[in-house]
């Protein structure tokens, strides 16, 4: 047995707060423990997220920093290798959304970019959002076509 382990037995001992805000003799009678006056002493008081008791809130007095372009087009970017990939594996030659979207290659609502890297050897018929010049060259030279939305 250790001091530091003792507790009293159930029962034996009543809440010190008791019921307040039950008269006087009770002990916490009169202002119930809330003090006087004020929003914290009334019924339903709930403070504001952020609210910094008039002081100015922190999120304002921080400095503001760049801002999220919503006209910015994101593109997936597929090279010219990656095409040749997807002929190779799944004998597609006529490539647009729907039949990479099928392949599992992007994703409903992305918009692709073609780009330049790697080579293609097969002629392609391609149709998506945008397309790099490279990309474009290399496409027409084996005789392929380009389109973009």
């Amino acid at each position: 047995m250790e001091l530091h382990n003792l507790s009293p037995a159930d029962g034996s001992t009543k809440n010190k707060k008791g019921r307040i805000g039950r008269g006087e003799g009770s002990g916490s009678g009169g202002t119930a423990g809330k003090g006087h006056k004020g929003a914290k002493a009334r019924t339903g008081y709930k403070s504001k997220r952020a609210h910094e008791g008039g002081q100015m809130p922190i999120q304002m007095r921080l400095p503001k920093r760049g801002f999220k372009n919503i006209n910015r087009v994101e593109y997936v970017p597929l090279n010219v290798s990656r095409l040749q990939e997807i002929f190779d594996n799944y004998g597609i030659n006529e490539i647009n959304h729907q039949t990479l979207y099928d392949a599992g290659v992007i994703k409903k609502g992305d918009a692709v970019k073609v780009l330049g890297d790697g080579e293609v050897s097969v002629k392609l018929n391609v149709s998506v959002a945008a397309c790099s010049n490279t990309a474009k060259g290399k496409i027409e030279s084996v005789g392929g076509t380009v389109t973009t939305k």
